[in-house]
């Protein structure tokens, strides 16, 4: 796992690096538009992402102390005080605070790459580093792209991220996906490109990945950055690519749309 570690955190690196060298460009005008996160703006994305970098930090550094997660009314504390600063002063913090957390992934040495367990708090039981580096990865990824697509309706996922986020998504549909939205149930094939993919999306009782069914009640066929995009909500139909195909008697995208309503 020390090598599924060492490119999680080069990969956060390389996400952080690029939305901090836009934020730090941004106007004061820019802060206050609305992001594709349907509800906050550019700036209230980015004291998010903030608070979540010190909210992570402070888990990290309860692990390596054996102090355990900070514990909720820290949380609460720190996203009080987020919420609470204007706009400049959280596109700033964003900057500091996404990157102490970075600096501090990368300063891990292998044997903590590779045994350390971080407890969250709320999971079943402590983590790995690249199981954890892989969750605020995704955060990181899915709310870079809602500051991206408020100044470019054509934004897509980060290349070097989408393959990371893929390969995890299994574990968080049972979270993101909503099955009573659907009238009835449903067996879909997907497939999708850059990377390579084909599986099979159930929508039953809950939601969950399945080997390809055969057959298939439809078939989607996609970019993997877009299939990310998706399932986490982010689907509207001004910023799905024109190369996105969906196939089906009784099913359309738009009914796949409402079993994933985004968070």
């Amino acid at each position: 796992m020390t090598k599924q570690a060492d490119q999680f955190i080069q990969v956060l690196r390389a996400g952080h690096d690029d939305l901090a060298g836009q934020v730090a460009k941004f106007r004061a005008e820019d802060l206050t538009r609305g992001s594709g996160a349907s509800e906050w703006t550019v700036a209230q994305v980015l004291s998010h992402l903030g608070s979540g970098a010190e909210i992570n930090l402070a888990t990290l550094e309860g692990a390596l102390a054996g102090t355990g997660p900070a514990g909720g009314e820290f949380n609460k504390a720190t996203w009080a005080r987020w919420d609470a600063m204007s706009p400049g002063k959280q596109a700033a913090g964003f900057l500091t605070a996404a990157e102490k957390l970075v600096q501090r992934y990368e300063g891990l040495d292998d044997n903590q790459r590779q045994d350390l367990r971080i407890d969250f708090g709320f999971l079943p039981e402590p983590v790995d580093v690249a199981t954890a580096v892989r969750m605020r990865l995704s955060e990181f990824t899915l709310h870079s792209w809602d500051v991206r697509v408020a100044f470019d309706p054509a934004a897509v996922l980060a290349p070097e991220a989408t393959e990371a986020l893929l390969d995890g998504i299994g574990q968080t549909l049972a979270w993101t996906g909503k099955a009573d939205q659907l009238d009835g149930t449903a067996r879909i094939a997907v497939n999708t490109v850059e990377p390579d993919r084909a599986f099979g999306l159930l929508i039953e009782d809950t939601v969950r990945l399945a080997d390809v069914p055969q057959p298939a009640d439809a078939v989607l066929t996609a970019p993997a950055e877009y299939f990310v995009r998706l399932v986490s909500g982010r689907h509207g139909a001004q910023y799905t690519p024109a190369a996105v195909e969906f196939a089906g008697e009784r099913l359309t995208l738009d009914d796949l749309r409402k079993v994933f309503p985004g968070f």
